[in-house]
């Protein structure tokens, strides 16, 4: 029987296809284990399952010598030394599917929270000095009749679009490659350059995959070329952003706003950021309602399942 390391506690529902067919080692006292509890449970299983903030690097797969799978437990895999494990012939896969929906609802909640003040009106409404009551205070971005700039048009970015153009906004977007003609078509979406989008989008949404390419995809160069009116949002990675960069321009007036759901260093948040008002910070929880990620855990699991018995198509990662 197949042994498989997790180093997350994940809810038994999400793996009740592996029950009698796979031993599965779980954390039980707490939510998930250290690098050296993986490193001393590892040496004996086939298979590991890291997320989105476990680092699975060269030494992990040097000490787990029987490793056939590395099965993340979501969709960017920049938490994976996935070259390495190429070297060692240990197949990489990922969950593209589960997570494109809640993504993308997630994305277009962060755009309409930050844009109409949503977040910054509950929490000010709530404190002594109170939020304005007049007639233009405090006000907010309209969002419909606006351009929405996509930085990666993939899955999650059409998704996005799906909901922007459902709310009268207009489409651009930026991809490695042009998307078919079809595809424009379905979202109305004009293929520009990265420089034009920045410089023509009232909101720009990163939906590109974290590639040593895209590490600080968006910098200082980059933020400058935005209108001071536009709101950025990012689900995607948090190290294709510079950070600093960014609470630099929102402090400055740069840009209007911004609403970011991952960041560089998480759990840590750069405190520059917290300290703003015109950004709505949440905690990498695009996909986090316990439906979606019971979906996650079912796709990782069929990865499994689908890389040893061949019942259901594997997401490859390398």
């Amino acid at each position: 029987m197949k042994r498989i390391l997790s180093a997350y506690r994940l809810r038994p529902e999400g793996l009740k296809e592996l029950e009698g067919r796979y031993e599965i080692v779980l954390p039980k006292e707490k939510s998930h284990f250290s690098k050296e509890e993986v490193l001393e449970l590892i040496s004996d299983v086939e298979v590991f399952i890291p997320a989105f903030n476990f680092y699975t690097d060269k030494e992990i797969m040097d000490k787990g010598t029987k490793l056939e799978l590395i099965a993340n437990y979501g969709v960017g895999y920049n938490n994976i030394d996935v070259d390495y494990a190429t070297k060692k012939g240990i197949v990489v896969t990922n969950i593209p599917h589960s997570v494109t929906e809640p993504t993308a609802e997630f994305a277009f909640g962060l755009l309409l929270a930050t844009a109409r003040r949503i977040a910054y009106y509950d929490r000010k409404i709530r404190t002594p000095e109170g939020v304005s009551w007049g007639m233009y205070g405090e006000a907010g971005l309209p969002v419909f009749g606006k351009t929405l700039g996509i930085i990666g048009m993939g899955r999650i970015g059409q998704a996005l679009a799906r909901r922007a153009v459902a709310s009268g906004m207009k489409i651009i977007y930026h991809n490695r490659h042009r998307l078919d003609e079809a595809i424009e078509k379905l979202y109305d979406a004009a293929y520009v350059s990265l420089e034009t989008l920045l410089k023509e989008a009232d909101f720009v949404s990163l939906n590109a995959p974290s590639t040593p390419e895209t590490i600080h995809l968006i910098g200082e160069r980059e933020l400058n070329m935005m209108k001071p009116t536009a709101v950025f949002i990012n689900t995607a990675r948090g190290n294709m952003v510079d950070e600093k960069a960014l609470a630099e321009a929102l402090k400055e007036g740069k840009i209007w706003g911004a609403g970011i759901d991952v960041f560089e260093n998480e759990p840590h948040v750069l405190p520059e950021l917290s300290e703003l008002d015109n950004v709505v910070l949440t905690p990498h929880a695009a996909s986090k309602t316990l439906e979606y990620r019971h979906n996650m855990a079912v796709e990782m699991v069929r990865n499994i399942i689908g890389f040893y018995e061949g019942t259901y198509p594997v997401s490859r990662v390398n």
